[in-house]
C-alpha cells in the first residue's frame, strides 16, 4: 500500500520557520560578534592592568633598594606574592638586566632566565605582548627598573590568557541568556503573527494559494454575469468583465479603489450599490439594460463591504413583454373565435328559415366591419409591425370594453425609418404607452384610446401620442410615472411599475423626448418624439430593445 505523501507546509508555517532560522542567526552573529568583540576588549584591558602593575613596581623605592641588596630575591619574592594578591594578576616576575628571575610564582623558577622578549625594556621602553611561558600563554608588559640613569632590572607582570577567556566567558552567558531571552520573544511574537496569517489563509500552503488565485481569475473572466466587489467604505475592490459590461465602465477604465458614487450610474442603482442593508432581486435600469440587482454584506465582525451580482434580464424582459402581447392576442383570437362562432350560428339559424337574403346581409356586414378597421390602420400605418401591433392592441382592447382607433392625421409609411431605430424599439414605447392608456381608460364613462403615428413633413423627426380618456396625470406627478416602481393599480403576479420606465429608456436610448400632459377633454396625453436624421449615430450597436411590457 503507497503511503500518502506529507501536505506541504503551509505558507504560514514556511514563514514561521524562515522567521526563526532568519532569528537564530542574527541572535548567534551577534553573540559571536560580541564574543569576540569582548575577547579582543579584554585582552587590551588585561594589557594595560598588566603595564600599570609592572610600572607601579618599577617605581617602587623598595624594589630598588631590595636590588642593591646582596640577596635580592629574599626580599622581592614574599613583595611581588603580595602585588599579585592586590592586583588580580597571575604573575609578577622581577629580573635582572641578564634576565635572570628573582622572582616568580613558582619558587622553582627562580634563577632561571625568563622567557619571554626583553630587548626593548633594555633599550628603556615598556611593552606588552602574549607570549607562552612557564604559565601558559598570557598577556605580559615588561619595563626597566632604573636606578638614576641606569637600568638595573627589569618587572614584568601578567595574565594568563585563560583567566581571560574565563572572564570572557562569564560576559559570554550572560550575553547568551539575554540572546536566548530576545529569541524567545522574538519566537513567541513571530508565532503570534504566523498564528493569524495561517487564520487568514485558512492553512493553505503558497502553491494552493497561487492555485487558488488562478481559478479566481479564470471564473471572474469565464462568469457572464456581473460581479462587484465593495470594500467598507463603498469603493471598488474588484469588478469583473461582465459587470464591466452591464455596469457600462471602459474596459480599460481602472475603477478600483474609487467610489460607487463616482462611476455615474443612475441614482436608484447607485442608492442599491450604498445600501447597507442586503438587496434582493431589484431590478434597476441603465441606459440601455435591465438589470436584476442582489447585494449581500461581507461576514466577519466589523464591515468588510459587500458582494454585488448584476443579472442582465434585458433580453427576458422583451421575451416577457413579447409573451404578455401574445397572451392579449390568443385572449382576443378567442373571444373572436366565440363572437364569429355566435355569429356562424345566427346565419346558419337564419339559412334554415329560409331567410337566406338577410343572412348574406348580416355575414357581409361583419366581414365589411373588420376590413374596415384593417384598412383604416393599414392605410395610417404602413410599417407592418407597428400595424400589427396596432391591431392586436385593437382587438385587446375591445375586448376590455375600450375603444381604440388610429387618429385620421396619422402617416407613417413603410421604409421611413432608419434602420438604427428597430421597429422592436417601436414596439416596446408604443405598446406599453397603449397598454397604459387602456388600463386608464377603462371603466370610463366612454372609454377611449387615440393613438397617432406620424413623421415631420421634412422628415426629421417621428412623433408618436397616445392619448386617453382616463382621469389623466396631476402635474406634480407627472415626472413620477416615469420613475421605476411607480404605479396606481395593486400590484399583479408579473409587478408593476416597470411599462413606462422601460418606453422612457428606450426613447432616451435614441436621443428623444418623452412627455405627459392633460388632454383638452381630460385624460392623459402621452407624446414621444424621436429624431430621426440622428437615430443612426445614437443608437448603440450593442443596444438591446425590449418589448411591450406591463402597464406603469
Amino acid at each position: 500500500m503507497r503511503l500518502p505523501l506529507p501536505r506541504p507546509r503551509s505558507l504560514a508555517g514556511q514563514l514561521f520557520a524562515v522567521q526563526a532560522v532568519l532569528l537564530t542567526v542574527v541572535v548567534a552573529g551577534y553573540a559571536l560578534a560580541t564574543y569576540l568583540s569582548h575577547r579582543s576588549q579584554a585582552e587590551e584591558a588585561a594589557g594595560r592592568q598588566a603595564t600599570s602593575v609592572a610600572l607601579s613596581v618599577a617605581d617602587s623605592p623598595s624594589v630598588r633598594e631590595a636590588i642593591r641588596s646582596p640577596d635580592p630575591s629574599a626580599r622581592l619574592q614574599p613583595y611581588a606574592l603580595e602585588v599579585v594578591r592586590d592586583t588580580d594578576v597571575d604573575f609578577v616576575t622581577i629580573m635582572d638586566p641578564r634576565g635572570i628571575r628573582w622572582t616568580h610564582p613558582d619558587p622553582a623558577q627562580i634563577g632561571l632566565v625568563f622567557q619571554g622578549h626583553t630587548g626593548p625594556a633594555l633599550e628603556g621602553r615598556t611593552f606588552t605582548e602574549t607570549y607562552t611561558g612557564t604559565l601558559g600563554p598570557s598577556v605580559r608588559a615588561v619595563t626597566p627598573v632604573r636606578d638614576g640613569d641606569r637600568i638595573v632590572g627589569l618587572v614584568s607582570a601578567g595574565i594568563r590568557v585563560e583567566e581571560i577567556g574565563r572572564r570572557v566567558r562569564e560576559q559570554l552567558t550572560a550575553l547568551l541568556v539575554v540572546a536566548a531571552g530576545a529569541l524567545g520573544l522574538g519566537a513567541i511574537g513571530t508565532y503570534v503573527v504566523n498564528a493569524r496569517l495561517r487564520r487568514h489563509t485558512h492553512g493553505m500552503n503558497a502553491t494552493e494559494l497561487s492555485h487558488m488565485h488562478d481559478y479566481h481569475q479564470a471564473a471572474l473572466h469565464a462568469v457572464r454575469e456581473g460581479l462587484l466587489m465593495l470594500d467598507g467604505q463603498y469603493r471598488v475592490a474588484l469588478i469583473n468583465d461582465g459587470g464591466r459590461v452591464l455596469l457600462g465602465v471602459d474596459q480599460e477604465e481602472d475603477v478600483v479603489g474609487r467610489s460607487v458614487a463616482e462611476l455615474g450610474l443612475p441614482a436608484p442603482l447607485t442608492g442599491a450599490l450604498l445600501a447597507s442593508e442586503p438587496r434582493m432581486d431589484e431590478v434597476h435600469l441603465t441606459a440601455d439594460r435591465v438589470l436584476v440587482v442582489n447585494t449581500s454584506p461581507v461576514s466577519g465582525g466589523q464591515r468588510r463591504g459587500s458582494v454585488v451580482t448584476l443579472r442582465d434580464v434585458t433580453e427576458l424582459q422583451s421575451l416577457m413583454g413579447e409573451l404578455d402581447s401574445e397572451r392579449g392576442f390568443t385572449q382576443a383570437l378567442r373571444s373572436q373565435a366565440h363572437e364569429a362562432a355566435n355569429r356562424l350560428h345566427t346565419v346558419v339559424s337564419l339559412i334554415e328559415l329560409g331567410r337566406a337574403e338577410e343572412a348574406v346581409d348580416f355575414a357581409t356586414a361583419e366581414l365589411e366591419l373588420a376590413q374596415a378597421l384593417t384598412d383604416q390602420v393599414v392605410d395610417a400605418v404602413g410599417e407592418p409591425v407597428l400595424a400589427a401591433l396596432l391591431l392586436g392592441k385593437t382587438a385587446q382592447a375591445n375586448e376590455r370594453g375600450v375603444e381604440l382607433v388610429v387618429s385620421p392625421d396619422s402617416r407613417l409609411d413603410d421604409g421611413l425609418l432608419p434602420d438604427a431605430l428597430p421597429a422592436r424599439d417601436l414596439v416596446t414605447i408604443l405598446g406599453n404607452l397603449i397598454d397604459n392608456a387602456v388600463d386608464a381608460a377603462q371603466g370610463g364613462v366612454r372609454p377611449r384610446v387615440t393613438v397617432t403615428a406620424l413623421t415631420e413633413e421634412d422628415g426629421s423627426e417621428l412623433v408618436l401620442r397616445v392619448r386617453d380618456t382616463g382621469p389623466g396625470v396631476a402635474p406634480d406627478r407627472a415626472e413620477d410615472v416615469f420613475r421605476l416602481g411607480f404605479t396606481t393599480k395593486p400590484a399583479g403576479p408579473g409587478g408593476r411599475g416597470l411599462g413606462l420606465a422601460l418606453v422612457r429608456q428606450a426613447v432616451a436610448r435614441h436621443g428623444g423626448t418623452l412627455s405627459v400632459a392633460t388632454g383638452e377633454e381630460g385624460g392623459a396625453v402621452f407624446d414621444v418624439r424621436i429624431p430621426l436624421r440622428d437615430a443612426r449615430r445614437a443608437a448603440e450597436p450593442s443596444a438591446v430593445g425590449h418589448g411591450t411590457g406591463g402597464a406603469g
